[in-house]
């Protein structure tokens, strides 16, 4: 998608983890971003300049970036006079919520009215509403699996990524979910996609490509997710990873927002998403685990680092603080 960048980045009145578009955006796209907007409440600063509608048109901006991930992607009432008010003030909405701009009648009013675009990046492209097949493709595929959601998934295949490109490897980020595409401008927005056609959008996302070809794809939802766990699963099984990195948050005790679910170990993790990876791809491997060392300090980050790394026997990685060349390594070794 054509997205209208750059952006007024709307934070609204969200915490850290419901922000993770903004913050992934921002992190990887900070050409995308003008400023950003905040409500009273709000948790978040990305650190760039707080903005009205008005003053970030006049600053290049050419659109409103809804910023934000809550749970069930939904627009609350009083979010709509700032999506008004960027409209009036000359700027086209982007969202990638599964509440659709199109439905909120003000807001679709007032686009229409003044020529304005919505853009929804939780639209899906007919060409994923197909039925996996599970038949092995040529080329090879990294999936990123997770803990919890909100983990680093989409981090870490971005970094992954970049780190084959700029060692000559041939590679593809593959998004998956709003953030990634609002990054690479593509991707399949498997959490708006029926279940039933869930592995098969996976198999379309990547297609059979040259023997020596990574296809790095960002992983959704973790299969220890009472909600989320059927969107996992169905990714897993289309993607035919090659590949899987293991990724988790390094304090989080609990999966996010639903506190009687421990979150599990690394070690379980490994276990149940080879078992299930190995339906469609009984070679599938885990490869290293990245972690998000945000919280700790620079020295128990290493700490902790050092210590999975050893018990585990793969490279441990924080892909902001340390990179992921140690995974990467054992790639191209491969």
């Amino acid at each position: 998608m054509d997205f209208p960048y750059p952006c007024l980045m709307f934070l609204a009145d969200v915490d850290r983890v419901s922000a993770k578009t903004a913050l992934g955006v921002a992190y990887w796209r900070p050409d995308a971003c003008v400023g950003q907007l905040r409500l009273p409440g709000c948790e978040v600063d990305l650190g760039l300049s707080d903005m009205t509608p008005g003053a970030a048109k006049a600053a290049g901006a050419r659109s409103l970036l809804i910023g934000v991930a809550n749970a069930g992607g939904f627009i609350p009432p009083h979010w709509e006079a700032v999506l008004i008010e960027a409209l009036e003030a000359g700027l086209d909405l982007v969202s990638g919520l599964h509440t659709r701009l199109a439905s909120l009648p003000r807001v679709r009013e007032t686009a229409e009215r003044l020529g304005r675009r919505l853009f929804e990046a939780r639209e899906p492209d007919p060409r994923f509403i197909v039925v996996g097949e599970g038949v092995k493709r040529d080329g090879q595929r990294l999936l990123t699996v997770g803990t919890d959601c909100a983990v680093g998934k989409m981090y870490a295949a971005l970094a992954i990524t970049k780190d084959l490109k700029a060692r000559g490897v041939s590679a593809d980020f593959r998004a998956t979910g709003q953030t990634g595409i609002f990054i690479a401008g593509s991707g399949a927005p498997i959490d708006a996609i029926v279940s039933d056609f869930v592995a098969g959008a996976a198999e379309v996302l990547s297609p059979a490509a040259h023997p020596d070809h990574w296809d790095v794809i960002e992983g959704q939802g973790s299969l220890f997710h009472p909600a989320y766990a059927g969107v996992s699963l169905g990714l897993l099984h289309g993607s035919q990873p090659d590949a899987l990195v293991v990724c988790h948050d390094a304090t989080r005790a609990a999966i996010d927002g639903l506190e009687s679910f421990p979150t599990p170990s690394l070690a379980e993790a490994i276990e149940l998403n080879l078992r299930h990876a190995r339906l469609t791809n009984p070679a599938a491997r885990v490869v290293g685990v990245c972690v998000n060392t945000s919280r700790l300090s620079p020295e128990a980050a290493a700490d902790y680092l050092r210590d999975v790394a050893a018990q585990l026997g793969i490279p441990c990685c924080d892909p902001v603080r340390t990179g992921v060349a140690a995974i990467v390594d054992g790639l191209v070794a491969a």
